[in-house]
């Protein structure tokens, strides 16, 4: 698998390359490492587990409690649960380590394991460098030193981390959501049952899509990566808005009650005014990435409010936002950070502020997300190439730089590896959209050739 941590956690098809011995393994090394780094000082330590609903998670999810319980490390399993919930209950449980094990949007065969920090925040580099350092030096050599007796961890389930994190997504919201219609596509994933909960006792009217998960059906041609039946639905109910998060709900995107997509640049725009209005946009600044459109640059230029844009990856947003002490930041793809309600994405929590938006001004969302005019924007994920020659393929240097003499100052090129996926990502944008796919579709043939 080459480097184990990504952009998000280590990923793989599980039993292939994500197996019961490396998420055990892992585990026992993470305990280590934070005991090393005194994170565990003069208590006894506790971790809180969680997962999304694939069948590999039930497996895995045994091998992380057994690999923490053996190191010493008291669990408390919290069952399905979306990870921001995970890193929610980490911190409000007072715990010194979160994991949660899911692939987020990727397909069911694969899954992921992600460590939080006590507090719930996401392990800084240096952590996840060396508790893969620590796993493969005892892989290969020497034992690890486990307790025995009354020094194992003991392991709990948890059951009222349901409720204790509704709670908390209900606190933060500034209004109420009656009279709301909204349709909620789960991806029979790990929202299908706090998000109806929560999005129910605000007081919208609430009709579920994609939430029947059997540990098969997780992203399958429904939640954030297919909105298609989320749209049809939102037409066929009369719905004023749809949400749809992905398979561990640190995503959401929308649809409006035209059935037309509202994507994460869109929602971050029109949280950001809404933010703005209460004085809770610190230094009136909304931290994004590259991958941002180029109409969202534009839209809160137009505003008065400040950009900050960061590398790919929503744990580079939260670094920025942590940093600078921004309140909101976030990514196209739908996660959205709150940060002052939230240590990492949290899709249930980024609809419930855009419906709480829609039923404080009585406007659609349409209307709302219309204060950003998005420009054609082109993506061609191209497969089974060496992602780690982007930046210094001669030949594919040349197309990028030819590509962007050719745009102009009307749109721009980007490319990067994937973090999570073996597969190189082209980005383009134009003032024309027949000028974006035609750009994009050379890139991606130079990307194929040059990296293939």
């Amino acid at each position: 698998m080459g480097r184990l941590f990504g952009t998000d956690g280590v990923r793989g098809v599980a039993n292939a390359d994500l197996t019961a011995e490396l998420a055990l393994g892992l585990s026992v090394a993470a305990a280590h490492v934070l005991a090393e780094a005194g994170t565990f000082a003069g208590h006894r330590p506790t971790a809180v587990v969680g997962r999304d609903p694939r069948a590999s998670g039930e497996f895995l999810e045994a091998a992380v409690v057994a690999g923490l319980a053996s190191a010493g490390v008291d669990v408390l399993r919290v069952g399905v649960l979306p990870t921001p919930a995970v890193a929610h209950l980490t911190g409000a449980l007072g715990a010194d380590l979160g994991v949660m094990l899911s692939a987020s949007h990727n397909a069911m065969p694969d899954n992921g394991i992600k460590f939080f920090a006590r507090g719930g925040h996401k392990l800084a580099d240096e952590l996840e460098d060396r508790i893969e350092a620590v796993y493969e030096e005892h892989r290969t050599g020497e034992p690890w030193q486990r307790p025995t007796g009354a020094g194992v961890g003991r392991v709990r389930t948890y059951d009222e981390g349901v409720d204790l994190y509704v709670e908390h997504l209900l606190g933060v919201l500034p209004n109420r959501l009656d009279g709301l219609k909204i349709i909620l596509d789960e991806a029979h994933g790990a929202a299908a049952r706090v998000s109806p909960l929560a999005f129910t006792r605000a007081g919208a009217e609430v009709v579920t899509i994609g939430a029947e998960p059997d540990g098969l059906n997780i992203n399958d041609g429904c939640g954030s990566t297919h909105l298609d039946q989320l749209k049809a639905a939102v037409l066929a109910h009369g719905a004023d808005l749809g949400i749809a998060h992905d398979g561990d709900a640190d995503r959401c995107l929308a649809v409006d009650h035209t059935g037309e997509e509202v994507d994460g640049d869109q929602i971050l725009a029109v949280l950001a005014l809404a933010m703005r209005e209460r004085s809770a946009l610190r230094e009136e600044t909304v931290v994004a990435t590259v991958m941002s459109n180029l109409g969202f640059k534009l839209a809160m230029e137009r505003e008065g409010i400040q950009l900050v844009q960061t590398a790919v990856g929503d744990r580079y947003v939260l670094e920025k936002m942590k940093e600078r002490g921004y309140a909101l930041g976030g990514e196209q793809s739908g996660h959205v950070i709150v940060l002052d309600h939230a240590t990492t994405g949290d899709g249930t929590l980024t609809g419930l502020l855009l419906a709480a938006r829609v039923a404080q001004t009585s406007r659609p969302l349409r209307e709302l997300a219309s204060v950003m005019e998005r420009l054609p924007q082109v993506l061609i994920n191209v497969p089974d190439v060496d992602r780690s020659r982007v930046g210094t393929s001669a030949d594919l240097i040349a197309a990028v730089t030819e590509a962007e003499r050719e745009l102009g100052s009307t749109g721009r090129v980007l490319l990067r590896p994937s973090g999570t996926e073996p597969l190189v990502r082209v980005m383009v944008e134009a003032a024309d959209i027949d000028q974006a796919r035609s750009v994009a579709g050379r890139l991606a043939d130079v990307v194929k050739s040059a990296l293939g």
